[in-house]
């Protein structure tokens, strides 16, 4: 008997016959919503390790690890052999054996037909899994940490309560509590007398405190040695920043909205990256570009161009780098020269527009040379060449004198960087670290709850 459809704001009626082929399709495609959420989970997470590989996965590679995965749980199940079969035939069953897993994550919006293929909704939810396993290995309850609510401009709903005042926000009420009140005063002779009774006494109230708004710019060094394993697991250098920068951003989303956050990728030369990008970040390739070097300067002065731009109170830079600084900028020619008078084998690079296609093309990134072009190169094993250290202390200086502050998070354990790094923070009166790359998650946001509490609470202090 042919199906009908109502047309929507007509009274006709249009007949279709009737298509059992698209029917099954239908009920294949809503059986996705069906999958157990354990398989969900575990095909989220082999998902988002597989987007922080250092050579981004195409979607037929994404599929091979999802399939892997799914086997793994199967294999995984307890029980006797003929339990194991039935679970083994389930997941498969559950995991839509009939239908590639790629195209059941693009069905439920996490995937998207692209080279990026992470969509907006697989970007956050992936990357709030990292942050729970982050936040649960630091224990996020010693924190206190709730889901920011704002109410008016610059203010923060805290946990704690004070007596409601005639004039004050009424969405501020905390309902729970001032029933219990009403409850509390009523019921003193006896059972609770319904209707409640409610008395202006009883109103409590959330209470506020000043949010003070904070700014910070994490750049992340894409230097050639960043691809180095970690020696602590089998994530790379680059890989372990890049969850920890994912879990970061979601961290500020989720708790911390005011607050802005920032990346910066730099080697020779510096870029910003979109928030949605920090998965697919690359080192740069040794070669003739030579954007494998590590400029620091590069980093701050295109980080201190973002957050002059930034109306926040409190600005700072945050560096993540495994190596000492081996290039800078020569911005006037008789640095040049004078270089070239005392080593005349000195080298000096200039990006052509080849270099600058290439890397927006291959890496999507938009290279920052109005800071700076010609970059003047020099790397020394164990050293930091004598111009390019004093160069890169007056750049840090320039950012201290603009009120942002700047901490290093160190992942090397080479004493030359160490002892680099730490007479820098002297001169920007700083912080340095020296982590274990392994981790870099915790570290990074263990650094930015305790500088947003001690933020909130000079605020409060107010």
């Amino acid at each position: 008997m042919p199906s009908r459809s109502k047309l929507s704001g007509s009274r006709k009626y249009v007949y279709f016959p009737h298509d059992r082929e698209g029917e099954q399709q239908q009920q294949k495609q809503q059986g996705i919503s069906d999958l157990p959420k354990d398989v969900i989970d575990k095909l989220l997470k082999t998902t988002g390790r597989e987007a922080l590989r250092e050579k981004t996965p195409n979607l037929q590679e994404l599929e091979q690890a999802l399939q892997g995965a799914v086997q793994s749980m199967s294999e995984g199940r307890e029980g006797d052999q003929q339990q194991k079969k039935g679970s083994q035939s389930g997941t498969k069953e559950e995991a839509g054996d009939d239908m590639p897993l790629v195209r059941k994550l693009m069905q439920k919006g996490y995937l998207k037909d692209s080279p990026k293929w992470l969509s907006g909704k697989g970007f956050v939810s992936i990357g709030g899994k990292i942050l729970d396993d982050v936040m649960k290995a630091l224990k996020a309850g010693d924190y206190g940490m709730h889901e920011t609510r704002d109410y008016g401009q610059g203010s923060i709903v805290l946990d704690t309560n004070k007596k409601y005042e005639p004039g004050d926000d009424i969405r501020l009420l905390n309902v729970p509590k001032s029933l219990l009140n009403t409850i509390q005063r009523t019921s003193k002779g006896g059972g609770v007398k319904l209707p409640l009774q409610i008395d202006i006494e009883d109103f409590e109230e959330y209470e506020t405190m000043r949010d003070v708004r904070v700014a910070v710019v994490y750049c992340i060094d894409l230097s050639s040695t960043m691809r180095y394993s970690s020696m602590y697991g089998d994530m790379s250098r680059i890989e372990a920043a890049k969850r920890a920068l994912w879990s970061l951003y979601l961290l500020n989303r989720k708790f911390f909205p005011s607050d802005s956050v920032y990346v910066v990728g730099f080697g020779a030369l510096a870029s910003k990256v979109l928030p949605q990008d920090i998965p697919y970040l690359k080192t740069f390739e040794p070669g003739t570009d030579f954007l494998h070097y590590t400029n620091y300067q590069a980093a701050f002065r295109l980080a201190s161009k973002i957050l002059q731009k930034d109306g926040a109170e409190n600005k700072r830079i945050v560096l993540v780098t495994d190596g000492h600084p081996s290039a800078c900028f020569i911005d006037e020619k008789g640095e040049q020269d004078k270089i070239l008078s005392q080593r005349p084998y000195s080298h000096f690079y200039t990006p052509n527009k080849d270099t600058l296609d290439t890397v927006k093309q291959n890496q999507d990134m938009e290279l920052d040379i109005a800071s700076g072009e010609l970059v003047y190169l020099c790397y020394r094993y164990r050293q930091v060449d004598q111009y390019i250290g004093e160069r890169t202390f007056v750049e840090a200086k320039k950012c201290h004198s603009m009120k942002i502050d700047i901490d290093t998070i160190m992942i090397s354990e080479e004493d030359s960087l160490l002892g680099y790094v730490n007479e820098m923070e002297k001169y920007v009166k700083g912080r340095s670290y020296y982590i274990n790359p392994a981790d870099i998650d915790k570290v990074l946001l263990t650094d930015y709850l305790k500088n947003k509490r001690q933020q909130m609470l000079r605020a409060r202090s107010y």
